[in-house]
């Protein structure tokens, strides 16, 4: 796993909880030493610090690895502008995921391993997209979803019919969104 998404989740945790529970959670991981974004890591080091993380919390591994992606999102957003300033929904947005935004993220980090979606965009209120990767990281996904609709002023509602982790071959989120209400 690349170091970005190591140097993400240390952003998220230390703006919500603080540099000691960061530094608790890395002690707690038997994990030691920096994150360098253009560094390659085992992923048994992010399953290391979920762990902790759900120890430490009180929450599923899930539950925190979705929240993760939500708040990673608006870092994302502000580190990469140019991948979110040319949509104006969600919808428009992930969109793009295949054919702009992760061929440019290979070409920032060299080796990073992306997952794959397919769309069924047939209908205007609600887009179906299949999520393909070997990590199974469907949770983070969809909080990166929600964290995206956030950026884009829009409810969400994702369901999950089937996922890797229930047995399944993919990754299958039924995703509705609509303009906030203010």
């Amino acid at each position: 796993m690349k170091g970005i998404v190591f140097n993400l989740l240390e952003i998220v945790v230390c703006d919500a909880y603080g540099e000691e529970t960061w530094d608790a959670l890395l002690a707690r991981a038997g994990l030691e030493g920096a994150h360098t974004s253009l560094g390659s890591y085992p992923a048994n080091d992010r399953e290391k610090l979920v762990t902790a993380a759900s120890r430490v919390l009180d929450q599923p591994g899930e539950k925190i690895v979705r929240w993760f992606g939500r708040h990673a999102l608006p870092v994302l957003a502000q580190r990469f502008p140019e991948f979110f300033a040319p949509h104006g929904s969600t919808r428009s947005f992930l969109l793009t995921l295949n054919d702009v935004i992760h061929p440019e993220v290979r070409k920032l980090y060299p080796g990073a391993e992306v997952p794959h979606f397919d769309f069924d965009a047939r209908q205007p209120d609600r887009l179906v997209m299949s999520y393909h990767s070997t990590r199974r990281l469907c949770a983070f996904g969809e909080g990166l979803i929600e964290g995206a609709a956030a950026h884009y002023h829009e409810e969400v509602l994702i369901e999950q019919s089937e996922c890797v982790l229930r047995g399944y071959q993919r990754c299958v989120l039924d995703i509705r969104l609509e303009a906030r209400r203010e």
